[in-house]
């Protein structure tokens, strides 16, 4: 399908949501993704209108993907980000809900928190997600912003199953101390010794996004944690953008 799309040249738009019309088609394709695709769920979740929503919604910024050559799709990608200064607003971040972000807090440096990443199925594997990481890094330069963090997900909820891969991470992605977040309620990420790792049979379990932001610098917090409305086994990460190498910069900016 990725194939077919390229056949056709999507005309890529991203920009910040700045209508009401905006955020509900971010919503929808939030639904798509992690109501019928996922099996997730919430409070604020409207399913008789098919919008994802939570009562963050209205303090982040919304960063959209469209396609101009297939507009009647709406909303084809969408990041979901929030800068610390906006974040007083609210009070916290949303990954507070899981994790304890007091060394993020400390370090003094701008943070912004990344959330509900997805692409239209239609879309994927193609340079969707390349388009959406080159607004990104627009916003990030803009708001000159230090650190970005947020929970990125395992589908399902047996910490077993992912034992290979969450201690694959443990073992080799942890981020220091000094900026480390921890888990709320602590899922230990150390199942396996490293010894017991097949690299392989982990890094294929992965989930892709996580994968991306491991190419580009990411690390890991303390701790894994079971959302059970969303159904998903969550890790914090955090990517400390002074610390990225060009290499990593040229993959982040560039679409290819």
């Amino acid at each position: 399908m990725a194939a077919l799309l390229e056949t056709f040249e999507p005309e890529f738009e991203i920009k910040i949501a700045s209508t009401e019309q905006d955020i509900l088609s971010s919503q929808r394709l939030r639904y798509k993704v992690f109501v019928e695709e996922l099996s997730g769920n919430g409070e604020l979740v409207d399913h008789k209108n098919k919008l994802e929503r939570d009562e963050f919604d209205p303090y982040f910024d919304h960063l959209i993907l469209t396609d101009k050559a297939n507009p009647s799709i709406g909303v084809v990608g969408v990041y979901r980000v929030l800068r610390d200064q906006k974040m007083q607003d609210i009070g916290r971040f949303y990954s507070e809900g899981e994790y304890d972000l007091t060394m993020l807090h400390k370090s003094g440096l701008r943070l912004l928190e990344l959330g509900r990443s997805c692409i239209h199925p239609r879309y994927r594997g193609g340079t969707a997600m390349y388009h959406l990481w080159q607004g990104l890094s627009k916003y990030i330069t803009e708001y000159k912003i230090d650190i970005l963090f947020g929970v990125a997900s395992f589908h399902g909820t047996n910490l077993l199953e992912a034992a290979q891969p969450l201690s694959y991470l443990y073992h080799n992605y942890t981020v220091r101390d000094e900026l480390c977040p921890r888990s709320l309620v602590h899922e230990d990420m150390n199942i396996l010794n490293s010894n017991q790792i097949d690299r392989k049979i982990a890094v294929k379990n992965i989930p892709p996004l996580i994968k991306s932001y491991l190419r580009l610098g990411g690390l890991i917090g303390d701790g894994a944690f079971i959302d059970k409305d969303f159904n998903t086994i969550d890790v914090c990460l955090v990517m400390e953008l002074s610390t990225m190498s060009n290499k990593h910069k040229e993959i982040y900016t560039k679409v290819r």
